[in-house]
């Protein structure tokens, strides 16, 4: 029988909060254990939104994460933007390489079955998706695009992962080495933020026509290892090497995804006030501006009173 956690509404600023299997508590960061380590963390206080974590002993209940949040501001942000001609270079960019990896069909390739729906969503032509899988399996002839990654961090001490697809890696890294020195504190070696991000498979899933328990039992059978509750819909959570598997028990069931993709999850946040954020968030759009770059990813913690003054 599942139970449930129920967690004190009192914020503590510096101090994180770690939930056990066995109740509540507080402890000091420098005090955690090598065990503690992977212990689900908590620093905010709950609202409606909750989390439910695919353990047969209990379920766990918290505030919607900052990652969560900010995930739907941006997806929100992308319909209007009127930057759909960089959206379509970057999925180009990402079928290209997917089917250079994977091959050509998307039915054997989930990392292209998802490029494709992402293209789909964002009304690539038809003709379009199909050049960009052919220059990607070598069919037709095209620029040959490598994955690569950049890591730093803003002001404020905001650590961001930049992940780029560059046919010109000498042009991107002067690129994003350029607004780090300019907007931030400089560019780092690779490792130096990496640490704080955990590579995880994300599928957004609007709450329309979609039920919590039939939702729950079909992710958790396929692998997945969080569904976050949220206003608008669920955030499922899945490893890496269970991606695949959760999006074909998705689609096999017809469940649309407004998003799906690897994403790098941050594991801690740093809570600013709307000013310091502000700060951040002109360095982090300037690196989302550029050519080359596919995501950056961030440890701002994205809360209401934060989306508010940067939207």
């Amino acid at each position: 029988m599942c139970r449930f956690v129920r967690f004190e509404a009192t914020r503590f600023a510096s101090t994180p909060h770690i939930h056990s299997g066995s109740g509540f508590e507080r402890k000091n960061p420098d005090k955690v254990s090598d065990s503690s380590k992977n212990e689900f963390k908590l620093n905010h206080a709950p609202d409606r939104s909750y989390i439910r974590r695919f353990d047969s002993s209990h379920i766990q209940r918290k505030h919607m994460s900052g990652h969560s949040k900010w995930s739907t501001i941006k997806r929100a942000k992308a319909v209007t933007d009127g930057k759909r001609s960089k959206v379509w270079a970057r999925v180009t960019r990402d079928i290209m390489v997917a089917s250079r990896e994977g091959g050509g069909d998307p039915s054997q390739n989930p990392r292209l079955a998802t490029a494709v729906d992402k293209a789909k969503s964002e009304n690539m032509p038809k003709d379009n998706i199909n050049r960009a899988i052919k220059r990607g399996t070598g069919e037709i002839e095209g620029a040959d695009y490598i994955e690569a990654s950049y890591e730093g961090y803003a002001n404020h001490g905001v650590a961001l992962f930049v992940e780029a697809l560059t046919d010109n890696t000498n042009r991107t890294v002067a690129d994003v080495r350029h607004l780090f020195s300019k907007y931030g504190t400089g560019m780092g070696n690779t490792g130096s933020v990496a640490f704080l991000f955990d590579r995880k498979g994300v599928f957004a899933i609007p709450a329309e026509d979609n039920d919590e328990e039939t939702l729950f039992e079909l992710v958790a059978e396929a692998g997945a290892e969080d569904l976050t509750v949220e206003d608008d819909g669920f955030e499922v959570t899945t490893p890496v090497e269970a991606f695949g598997s959760v999006q074909a028990a998705l689609d096999e069931a017809g469940i649309k995804t407004m998003e799906a993709g690897l994403q790098q999850v941050p594991t801690t946040t740093t809570r600013l006030d709307a000013e310091a954020a502000k700060s951040v968030m002109k360095l982090i759009d300037h690196l989302e501006e550029l050519q080359d770059v596919q995501a950056v990813y961030s440890t701002l913690e994205m809360d209401d009173a934060t989306i508010a003054a940067i939207s």
